[in-house]
């Protein structure tokens, strides 16, 4: 007699302010629930539980800026169901790193470039407003698209922050550029603002396609499937996930206090 076949994995997208908290990722991966970190994570696992036999892996919608993301996601699944759903439970590893989001900066700057050779221009790297140290590391990611890249400036605007997208673009004009290529750090659109006069603007959006960014999903949930066979459901590795990412902290004489 032939062995049942396993129970196909439900899946669920968990977005943070790099996708709307969520929103910008409806839709984007077939049979995948969308939700934000925190309750609606907490619901939307339990009502999968439910309805499904089969494994349910939780994806960290982060291009690599939001740790906080992947630590909340990991306490939101901590205590869901019981001991048999624990076990079919699993959070795959962020979907993007730093060094990810550098490497797709770098690509869109490469496809700007070639659409318009010769051409003194800027990118303008956009994201929501979100906290100071998320912040931080755009303007480093920045910096370190610019390096080697074809553009002679790559700046920063964050849409609802300082300085925001009006500013940015004024910017790029100022230090004269002569077209400016305005791509999102995120999985939404980019944000428009009206252009400084004289200097066309260009969506460079969006950061990955569709196929893309499926093509990571699957890759994240088939490494997690992998690790909860062996019993790994990544959740207490994640807890960890924003140890450092903000202001620095003495340990003091607190023998208790671990890195992990």
């Amino acid at each position: 007699m032939a062995a049942a076949a396993p129970a196909v994995a439900s899946v669920v997208l968990v977005g943070g302010h790099e996708s709307a908290h969520g929103r910008d990722l409806l839709g984007l991966v077939p049979g995948a629930v969308a939700v934000r970190a925190g309750r609606e994570l907490g619901a939307a696992v339990r009502a999968v539980l439910r309805e499904s036999s089969g494994p349910v892996v939780v994806v960290p919608m982060t291009l690599g800026r939001d740790p906080a993301l992947v630590a909340e996601a990991a306490r939101a699944l901590r205590w869901q169901g019981d001991d048999a759903d624990t076990r079919r439970l699993a959070l795959t590893e962020p979907f993007g790193t730093p060094d990810h989001l550098v490497g797709w900066l770098r690509a869109a700057a490469t496809g700007a470039a070639a659409r318009w050779p010769g051409d003194r221009g800027a990118l303008l790297v956009t994201a929501a407003a979100s906290g100071p140290f998320d912040e931080a590391d755009l303007f480093r990611v920045a910096r370190l698209v610019r390096q080697h890249g074809p553009h002679p400036w790559v700046e920063v605007a964050l849409a609802g922050g300082d300085p925001d997208v009006t500013e940015g673009l004024r910017r790029c004009a100022v230090l004269g550029a002569g077209r400016v290529t305005v791509v999102p750090a995120a999985f939404g659109p980019a944000p428009t603002a009206d252009a400084p006069p004289g200097v066309p603007v260009h969506d460079g959006g969006p950061l990955l396609s569709t196929a893309a960014v499926q093509a990571v999903v699957t890759a994240r949930v088939t490494a997690a499937l992998d690790h909860l066979v062996l019993g790994h459901t990544g959740i207490e590795a994640a807890l960890h996930a924003e140890h450092g990412h903000g202001y620095a902290h003495s340990h003091g004489a607190e023998p208790a206090h671990s890195h992990h």
